[in-house]
């Protein structure tokens, strides 16, 4: 596939290429981190829309792919905010019953997002950013708004949950 430089996309009115190149990158974040397909779909293209009305705005646009990461990592953990507050609200409503969400079939690659999602929110974002989209520790911890020691600490001990879980190779 042709990269294009995000000026001259944004420039050239070519905003669907620029959405072409960059909305699988989204998803795929964003789905690693919440495990759920539509709102993986949801929290993408918001995270392109709310990019592109502040692309002007940008330092650097040539870095559109890294604001795009660090805003699709918002909007994760804004849903979940909302999320637990909804949650504490529906137990306050109810017999203290939260709704149970039902999990997908287990395979290799299910078993393992499923262990992910076990996790703390915090820890599944540093081994997401870490391991699944290749980033280093001081590139994590900016867009975690955190230090590069923080991270490696979530990531041990995301690892030392996941061991149990999962086994095969995190087994040392």
């Amino acid at each position: 596939m042709m990269r294009i430089e995000v000026g001259t996309a944004i420039e050239g009115g070519r905003l669907a290429q620029l959405y072409r190149l960059y909305i699988d990158e989204a998803f795929r974040l964003a789905f690693l981190l919440t495990g759920n397909r539509a709102l993986s779909e949801d929290l993408a293209q918001d995270a392109f829309v709310r990019l592109m009305g502040r692309f002007i705005h940008l330092r650097r646009p040539g870095d559109f792919s890294a604001y795009l990461r660090k805003t699709v990592v918002n909007l994760v953990n804004s849903h979940f905010r909302r999320r637990r507050v909804e949650e504490r609200y529906l137990r306050g409503q109810s017999s203290g019953r939260a709704p149970q969400i039902e999990g997908p079939d287990l395979g290799a690659r299910d078993q393992m997002r499923l262990a992910l999602l076990s996790l703390p929110e915090r820890q599944r974002t540093a081994i997401v950013l870490r391991f699944y989209e290749d980033l280093s520790d001081s590139q994590t911890a900016d867009i975690m708004r955190c230090r590069p020691g923080t991270v490696r600490s979530l990531v041990s001990r995301g690892m030392e949950t996941l061991r149990p879980l999962v086994g095969g190779p995190f087994d040392a």
